[in-house]
């Protein structure tokens, strides 16, 4: 960071047209919950993710924030939001960067879909483009990635059977239930032909290894995932975006950020998509993080060529999942006008990846 900026805690802004929440409904049923009779609420929005809607509720003197699924939401299991509100009410007992829950409501009558509220964690969150007053200099970088893939190593060494967790996925399975999950997923979203999407696909199945073990893993752990301390960089405060937290192999979750980390090297075109400046002087490299990972955590690495294009192809997934529902006419955001490139150019990746036969 430069010795003469200050970072600025990420901001919400005006709810985006088409995501307006009912004010009246909340308003009356923030009210009884948290008995504030008087209260006054106010509205906005988080402006950045793709999946879950998420609003700054601000109700009185507090501030929270409310995740509900995104409108013409198809796939109820991806949007559970029962679900995540219970793992958060139990992750933030033994983990303390999990947000504590506050409310959860069951009753679509409120705002046409069940959703929860939590504390809100206030910081840094990066994001690719990043601000003038917000420019960590390579020392801070290189930090930083320390800490976030060593933290990913933590968590995927918690205990969480004592966290009351073990209910949460069936490990036994997960690679395989997995990859033929992921493309079925993928056959019912497709509007275009990407041929290495296919190529892809085929090698995942073939090239399937042996479970590594089952571990409590976030399933999108990324930058813009994380919540930073504004007076210090390199340490977290928050992770945010449990929605497909699970019991499952932790090698998996390692391919899934190592997807997310678009380094120099990268094309343009996976530069323009990733979450985060990882790309920028100072950051490690997924070769770095890997072998970060492996010191840390002293688990074996040596299949990652899967798990790395296994982390491509479910990204590229989601991505199509996302751009389907805007080709389909179920939101308007613009954002996702031209989302089918960035599946393309993922799976170009995970061929790339296969041909030379490692991350780098």
């Amino acid at each position: 960071m430069t010795a003469s900026s200050k970072p600025l805690a990420d901001s919400s802004a005006p709810v985006r047209k088409g995501e307006e929440l009912n004010a009246a409904r909340l308003g009356d049923y923030l009210a009884e919950q948290l008995g504030q009779r008087d209260a006054r609420l106010e509205i906005e929005q988080f402006p950045q993710g793709f999946s879950n809607l998420t609003y700054l509720v601000r109700f009185g003197s507090d501030e929270y924030v409310l995740r509900r699924p995104p409108f013409g939401n198809t796939v109820k299991s991806a949007h559970d939001m029962g679900r995540e509100f219970n793992v958060l009410s139990k992750l933030s007992r033994v983990y303390e960067l999990a947000p504590k829950p506050v409310v959860y409501c069951t009753d679509e009558s409120v705002l046409g879909a069940p959703f929860y509220m939590m504390e809100r964690r206030r910081g840094i969150i990066l994001r690719r483009k990043l601000s003038k007053e917000l420019q960590p200099d390579p020392q801070t970088f290189r930090r930083l990635g320390t800490a976030f893939i060593d933290n990913l190593a933590r968590l995927h060494s918690l205990d969480y059977q004592a966290a009351g967790l073990g209910d949460l996925g069936k490990p036994e399975g997960y690679v395989e239930r997995q990859v033929n999950g992921w493309i079925a997923r993928y056959d019912k979203a497709k509007t275009d032909e990407w041929p290495a999407m296919d190529e892809t696909a085929k090698w995942l199945v073939e090239n399937r290894p042996p479970e590594s073990g089952a571990a409590l893993i976030h399933n999108d752990y990324k930058y813009d995932n994380v919540v930073l301390d504004s007076n210090d960089l390199t340490r977290l405060i928050g992770v945010l975006d449990w929605e497909m937290c699970t019991i499952g192999d932790p090698l998996m979750d390692l391919g899934c950020t190592l997807a997310y980390w678009i380094q120099g090297t990268d094309t343009e075109a996976l530069k323009y998509f990733v979450p985060g400046p990882t790309f920028l002087p100072g950051n490690l490299t997924r070769q770095e993080l890997l072998d970060r990972y492996a010191v840390t955590s002293g688990r074996d690495v040596g299949q990652v060529l899967f798990y790395y294009c296994y982390g491509l192809y479910k990204l590229a997934v989601i991505i199509q999942q996302i751009y389907a529902r805007f080709a389909r006419g179920f939101t308007q955001d613009p954002r996702f006008a031209d989302m089918n490139q960035q599946v393309g150019s993922l799976s170009r990746s995970a061929a790339r990846a296969i041909a030379i036969g490692g991350v780098s």
